[in-house]
């Protein structure tokens, strides 16, 4: 053979060597799906200083994923736009269309995990609404980020990567609905935002379940309300959710909104009470009347880390209300939404309050 033959032969044998060796490292990553919504970390400012000044809900997944190429290191990754919306406008039908989207790639046998970008307004909830209803032990991270890309120092891409990281390892798989924010691991059940403008936003009262540093995790704890797999709800058959609504409880509080409320047709009302979810006097008899209607009252409290116990404050079997255990008023009616498409006996929506 000549010399400039066998040259050639060798080039080409060289560089199936290399497809073949890149092929059985692309099998050997985690299959991640990223289903983007919108939100600040898919958000542009006018200048790089801009980080509170902003238009949400402007960069579509592909630019997300082609701006971080450093994501085809830990996992082979694909992007789908489920919608683009600030998350302050999410509805009720954008959940369905999420959940029942999650559910539907989990049962792929090419999808090792899930990642959601999110807007962070509403972030706890949808993170919520699928730690209820998505039946499936797969790792899926709900995450965003409290700049835009455009900004100083901006916390998406990190946020992402670790979203991204955390998706494909099996040391997540069966620990529900996860949040990836600012290096911490956190429930979806639990986080909560607490501030509106630092990185630092998402926390959970009681602890995030671990962090993740350089792709790597370290777990602390895990959650033991009911999710995901063990959860009794299921979005391949939640097709419409009933209408629930939130009171506010404060000083010099009025009826006005629990009446308006009442007479609107919603299902349930969550009382965001003060303290141990405390209801003013003045205001009592309209929640009683409202049950008496058939509306279900849910007695929640409005403080942060707040915890309403049973017949304390007010006398709840009396009454036949439900109280929501730890869940703020947000999360309290992302549950009745999704306990209500069963039941609406008060005892078992008791039960299903204590359980998740």
């Amino acid at each position: 053979m000549h010399f400039s033959s066998r040259l050639r032969a060798f080039a080409a044998g060289a560089a199936l060597l290399a497809a073949s060796a890149i092929a059985q490292a692309q099998q050997a990553l985690p299959n991640v799906v990223i289903l983007a919504t919108g939100g600040t970390i898919a958000g542009a400012g006018a200048s790089a200083v801009n980080s509170a000044t902003y238009a949400a809900a402007k960069v579509g997944v592909d630019k997300l994923i082609a701006g971080l190429p450093e994501l085809s290191k830990i996992a082979n990754v694909r992007g789908e736009q489920v919608f683009q919306v600030a998350s302050e406008s999410m509805t009720n039908d954008n959940l369905l269309t999420l959940a029942k989207r999650v559910s539907a790639l989990s049962k792929q046998a090419d999808v090792d995990g899930i990642v959601i970008t999110h807007g962070t307004d509403t972030l706890e909830e949808t993170a919520y609404f699928l730690t209820l209803t998505v039946h499936t032990a797969k790792p899926i991270v709900v995450v965003g980020s409290m700049r835009p890309g455009t900004a100083l120092s901006a916390d998406g891409a990190l946020n992402l990567y670790d979203a991204v990281s955390v998706a494909g390892s099996k040391d997540a798989m069966g620990k529900g609905v996860l949040v990836t924010m600012a290096d911490n691991i956190d429930s979806g059940r639990d986080v909560s935002k607490n501030v509106n403008i630092k990185t630092s936003a998402f926390s959970s009262q009681w602890g995030p379940l671990g962090m993740v540093v350089e792709g790597r995790n370290y777990w602390f704890r895990a959650p033991v309300k009911r999710h995901t797999m063990n959860s009794e709800f299921d979005i391949d058959s939640i097709n419409a959710l009933p209408p629930v609504e939130i009171a506010l409880g404060y000083e010099g509080v009025s009826p006005i909104a629990i009446d308006a409320f009442a007479k609107s047709g919603v299902k349930a009302i969550v009382h965001g009470g003060t303290g141990n979810g405390s209801v003013a006097a003045r205001v009592v008899p309209n929640l009683q009347k409202a049950r008496a209607d058939g509306v279900i009252v849910i007695r929640s409290s409005r403080v942060a880390d707040g915890f309403v116990i049973r017949n304390a404050e007010q006398p709840d079997d009396k009454y036949d209300w439900v109280v929501a255990h730890d869940l703020r008023p947000q999360k309290a009616r992302i549950l009745a939404m999704v306990a209500l498409t069963k039941t609406s006996d008060t005892k078992e929506l008791q039960r299903i309050f204590w359980e998740y």
